[in-house]
């Protein structure tokens, strides 16, 4: 994934922070850590279970912000990308949320190393990538893409990066359109509500993927993005493919049990990205109302 010459991207829009090492939730990073993360790492859901790990005993959080970013940067650098994608998603969904009579509120971000405080409680960098409601602000330790690619076997990409933030962004939309809130997002199963919630989220991500490159940065007068081109796509699908929960069951070791999933096969995961990348239209990510999931 490219950003398109002629850009530039303010700073300030992420926060950053470092946090004192507490205990890892879910045991460290070996298999088993991992694993634990990668189930909770979409979650937009109650994160009790899951976040608490790390406590006392570290340094204050030390808080600042992205700053600017040229495209070569934002083409890069990580914290670049991520502080430019979210511009990209909050021009998108700025326009799409009135457009279907739901006013836009940009979620609050941050990338954060080690340890962070949360309006969910106090998270360790092993919870991975989350969204959380009650403070509407989407955290991200982007060390995990490298255990996403080296231990879970996704191809890497910058697709694939943004595919995780524009996920997490869709919980937002979830939250301020009520989704959130109707939902029974305490149940387990492939028809589960939890799983309707998490394939929205991915539609949502192939929708704002689908438009990125005709969306124009009204700070630069230039699209965000060059065309995505198959092998970024493929990227964006192999990330996709390894938060599948029946990837994740079989790469823990243990048999695959849809009856415990949350948030849905490799292959819904993928079609459901793959739905909102060619229809390019939220209306397109109503999960609730399918009958094929």
């Amino acid at each position: 994934m490219t950003f398109s010459e002629g850009g530039g991207f303010e700073g300030g829009r992420v926060e950053t922070s470092r946090g004192g090492r507490g205990a890892a939730v879910g045991g460290g990073v070996g298999l088993v850590g991992i694993a634990v993360f990668l189930i909770a790492q979409f979650t937009g859901v109650d994160l009790s279970g899951v976040v608490g790990g790390a406590q006392g005993g570290g340094a204050a959080e030390e808080v600042g912000a992205v700053g600017d970013c040229t495209v070569e940067e934002a083409n890069t650098n990580r914290e670049c990308r991520l502080s430019a994608t979210v511009q990209s998603l909050d021009a998108y969904w700025a326009a799409a949320l009135p457009a279907a009579g739901v006013e836009f509120v940009a979620p609050g971000v941050r990338a954060f190393q080690d340890s962070v405080g949360t309006g969910c409680g106090q998270a360790s960098a092993s919870t991975g990538p989350f969204y959380c409601p009650p403070d509407q602000k989407i955290y991200m330790d982007l060390r995990f893409f490298d255990l996403l690619q080296s231990q879970f076997g996704a191809s890497g990409g910058e697709l694939a990066e943004m595919y995780v933030t524009a996920h997490e962004y869709g919980h937002h939309i979830q939250t301020v359109t009520g989704v959130m809130d109707r939902a029974d997002r305490q149940g387990t199963g492939a028809t589960s509500d939890s799983v309707r919630v998490e394939l929205q989220a991915d539609c949502y991500a192939g929708v704002w993927a689908g438009t990125a490159a005709s969306t124009v940065d009204p700070d630069t007068g230039v699209t965000f993005l060059e065309p995505i081109t198959d092998a970024q796509l493929a990227d964006a699908l192999s990330a996709a493919e390894a938060v599948g929960d029946d990837h994740i069951q079989a790469q823990s070791g243990g048999g695959v049990n849809p009856h415990t999933w949350t948030h849905g096969s490799s292959e819904q995961r993928q079609r459901w990205f793959t739905t909102g990348y060619n229809e390019r239209d939220m209306a397109a990510c109503d999960t609730f109302a399918a009958t094929d999931l």
